[in-house]
């Protein structure tokens, strides 16, 4: 097998528009371990990025020993990235195995499960007892199965009763959910993956799928390597390796999207590339949708977004004659200025052509991680189980009777509170208990020494469930240890709803728990019950959490009636909505043209884009949606934390192909490791000479937030934008620089986030760059695929870290 480090999307498999994606098997084993000594192959799913890649667990001596890409699987075709192929090794490195509590003289030590979840409901029953269920929050990650999802959101709502819960899937996937209730009623991604084998046009909006979802790039790469190439427009402020496969590529200050969107909207609109028909029968909001994006001539959207208005009305024209055109967004858009407003307005594009439920029409309001999806179905980060609406009062009185508890349990006076709502309330004081799953923000969240200041204080009380001890569980007063992938078994769904069952493989290492078991076992101790009596939650299995979800999601849009363990088994991944008179699933949404609008119906009755407010249930009623989409419409601002005199430069961040959020598991995969070692900043070759930068020097960036000290990478890009990898954390042994010093990306980023999803904005921030001397540079990495690197230096200079790239 080739290197897949330096080629980490694999051999080419042309085909032609409206066929079918070759199969690529896949497959890495730990050295010394051959085919024929696997013992078990074991059904499962990659949980490395949202693309969810069907795969099988081999199994020897009672160990994992590799993976191997589902041939069958119908989102990979076995299939696998540099992060599934060598990421899973990262599992058997440094575990937690006992449980850790604080100690009197402040150091964390092991003790049994009794002694720390003894600890645990101790502390909260007090809390609950003098504050109430307000004192509690949740704070989980992208990576749980959904059956853990589902009933740590039914101890929350109905045994706690508390509304702080959320995940950090509010940093990646906030905006896609806030985008598709907007525009359609519910969450739930109109279009699939398949949509790419049969597309004429593909836009990506601010997604540098190349390295976030490596086996989707592979994809459409190998649709760009067909016989009939579907044109490509990247819309991303650096030249990644989407852009240079791009007919069209829109380098966009950070913090214009929106601007450029009402651009591209004004010229569908002005040169007649709108189906008129199907707008007038399926949508709402044409008119206002049309006065505000009058305001953005190419001419205006070029000087605001520091593009060409010859590329704008390029990329228009790409759009407006596709007769089958797939976009696709992420996080340049949902972690930048005005991201739900901007979302939108992609939905919008697709809208006015009537480019949607049709085999290569669609939008993919891309997720970051696997499991995000299921976060926001189960009701994991905040919301109602089942896409409910929490001001929808029959809503909330068809859980209760589900769940067998008081509709008043139930949180719905207000929304949800946000992740960083929550972490205001800890710092406060009334949040006193903040228990935090599978997740890490004392690296991930903005304004870093602020939220490891909340966590380390003596205001609230912190539980971490973790596999690891991370810089967040170094913070906590309880560490519990968590099984991971391949160590218990449940399902999850991916950006395009495919649901994967993931089986156990191997037993966990020690005393860890999955953390299904783990909430259970809290719930017992707390002494939950429904109205009847029972123990709320009353199962004990991940097949009967299954079976309850599956009575939660009857009738709903993420409706899952028709599947089953077995099934999974056998299909390797079923969308939903599948119900029994439909096991196959649904590949598409909103085939007929009718969205999930009515009032009756919908998730959410919607917002003011520019300011958050939220509409009511009689304003929504009031403008009659009855199954038909809503153009929402918005106007550009500037970002508030933009560039200014003192901080000439624009800062954004973002990932690299290799890891995966804090490296918590790649960091610990040795070809992963050694292939991105330690962070960087990217700059322009303009940038660079102007401020006397050669490759592998240090420089220091500064923002009001604080400063980071890091060697420079020179590349050939739009001057102003300055990149940083947010992977990368402050413990010792995570870094090479500086005697392990902080290199947080966040540290840089201020505290802000989007009126209408709540997700942080860390896309957009003014920074100062100084050169602060000459360094080594970064670990020396692979040449990738057919880009390469411009280096800025003097003659001779050779280039530290080779060509390296990342979103």
């Amino acid at each position: 097998m080739p290197d897949r480090v330096a080629d980490p999307w694999g051999r080419r498999t042309p085909y032609p528009a409206g066929g079918n994606w070759p199969t690529r098997v896949d497959e890495h084993l730990v050295a010394g371990v051959s085919a024929d000594q696997v013992r078990q192959w074991v059904t499962s799913a990659c949980v490395l990025c949202s693309n969810g890649c069907g795969l099988r667990i081999g199994v020897a001596d009672g160990r994992v020993v590799g993976v191997r890409g589902q041939a069958g699987d119908r989102v990979n075709r076995g299939r696998l990235g540099p992060k599934g192929l060598y990421g899973w090794q990262g599992q058997q490195r440094d575990r937690l195995t006992t449980p850790l509590v604080r100690a009197e003289g402040g150091e964390l030590v092991a003790c049994d499960w009794d002694t720390a979840m003894n600890r645990v409901v101790a502390r909260s029953r007090e809390l609950l007892d003098r504050w109430g269920p307000l004192s509690h929050a949740f704070y989980t990650s992208g990576q749980l199965l959904l059956e853990e999802y589902y009933t740590l959101s039914v101890i929350g709502k109905a045994g706690l009763g508390t509304p702080h819960m959320d995940g950090n899937t509010r940093l990646c996937t906030a905006t896609a959910d806030a985008a598709l209730k907007e525009s359609f009623g519910t969450d739930g991604q109109p279009a699939c993956y398949a949509d790419v084998d049969h597309c004429d046009t593909l836009v990506l909006h601010g997604h540098n799928a190349a390295e976030t979802q490596t086996v989707l790039w592979a994809r459409v790469l190998d649709r760009l390597a067909g016989p009939d190439r579907p044109r490509l427009v990247c819309v991303d402020p650096r030249r990644t390796e989407v852009a240079r496969h791009a007919d069209v590529h829109l380098p966009v200050r950070p913090g214009t999207n929106l601007a450029l969107l009402n651009g591209l909207l004004r010229e569908v609109l002005h040169r007649g590339w709108v189906d008129h028909d199907w707008v007038a029968a399926h949508t709402l909001g044409l008119d206002e949708l049309a006065r505000v994006v009058a305001d953005y001539p190419a001419g205006r959207v070029a000087d605001i977004c520091g593009v060409s208005a010859r590329d704008v009305l390029a990329a228009a024209e790409v759009f407006g004659t596709g007769q089958r055109v797939l976009s696709t967004v992420l996080q340049g858009v949902y972690q930048s200025h005005q991201a739900t407003a901007s979302a939108c307005q992609v939905n919008n594009l697709h809208l006015l052509r009537g480019m949607l439920g049709r085999p290569g029409c669609g939008v993919l309001q891309m997720n970051g991680q696997p499991t995000a999806q299921n976060t926001r179905e189960c009701g994991a980060n905040g919301d109602l189980p089942g896409f409910r609406n929490w001001a929808n009062p029959r809503h909330v009185r068809e859980l209760a009777e589900l769940w067998d508890v008081a509709e008043e349990t139930i949180p719905h006076t207000g929304p949800p509170t946000h992740a960083m709502q929550i972490f205001r309330y800890a710092e406060q004081g009334s949040v006193r208990l903040l228990w935090i799953a599978g997740t890490n923000p004392a690296v991930s969240l903005p304004d870093l020494d602020r939220v490891r200041r909340i966590l380390g204080g003596d205001t609230v009380f912190v539980v971490v469930s973790d596999a690891y001890l991370t810089e967040t569980a170094e913070l906590a007063d309880v560490v519990l240890p968590s099984a991971l992938w391949g160590e218990k078994t449940g399902t999850f769904t991916n950006t395009d709803r495919t649901v994967h069952l993931a089986e156990q493989a191997v037993p966990p290492p020690g005393q860890a728990r999955g953390d299904l078991d783990t909430w259970l076992d809290y719930a017992r101790r707390m002494g939950f019950r429904t109205r009847s009596g029972r123990p709320l939650p009353w199962w004990s299995t991940p097949a009967e959490a299954f079976a309850e979800w599956q009575r939660c999601s009857a009738g709903r849009p993420c409706d899952y009636t028709g599947m089953s363990y077995q099934a999974l088994r056998e299909r390797h991944g079923i969308q939903w909505p599948c119900t029994p008179d439909r096991p196959q699933g649904t590949e598409r949404l909103y085939v007929d043209g009718v969205f999930n609008t009515d009032t009756d119906y919908c998730e959410d009755f919607g917002h003011e884009l520019l300011t958050g407010a939220a509409r009511t249930e009689q304003q929504h009623r009031a403008t009659a949606p009855g199954g038909r989409a809503l153009l929402r419409a918005a106007h550009h601002t500037e970002p508030p934390h933009g560039p200014n005199a003192d901080y000439p430069l624009r800062l954004t961040t973002g990932r690299t192909v290799y890891h995966f959020h804090t490296r918590t598991k790649t960091g610990r995969a040795p070809q992963l490791a050694e292939a991105a070692p330690a962070p960087w900043v990217e700059l322009s070759d303009v940038d660079a000479r102007r401020l006397g930068v050669v490759e592998g020097d240090v420089v220091r960036l500064t923002t009001p937030q604080g400063s980071v000290e890091l060697p420079a990478r020179v590349v050939r890009a739009e001057p102003g934008t300055v990149f940083v990898p947010f992977h990368y954390g402050q413990r010792a042994s995570e870094s090479t620089l500086d005697g392990g010093r902080t290199h947080a990306a966040n540290e840089l980023v201020p505290t802000g986030w989007d009126p209408v999803s709540k997700q942080p904005v860390v896309k957009v921030c003014g920074v100062r760059v100084r050169r602060v001397g000459a360094g080594t540079g970064p670990a020396p990495a692979p040449e990738l695929g057919a880009a390469r690197r411009v280096v800025v230096g003097p003659p001779g200079a050779t280039a530290a870290g080779g060509d390296r790239p990342c979103t």
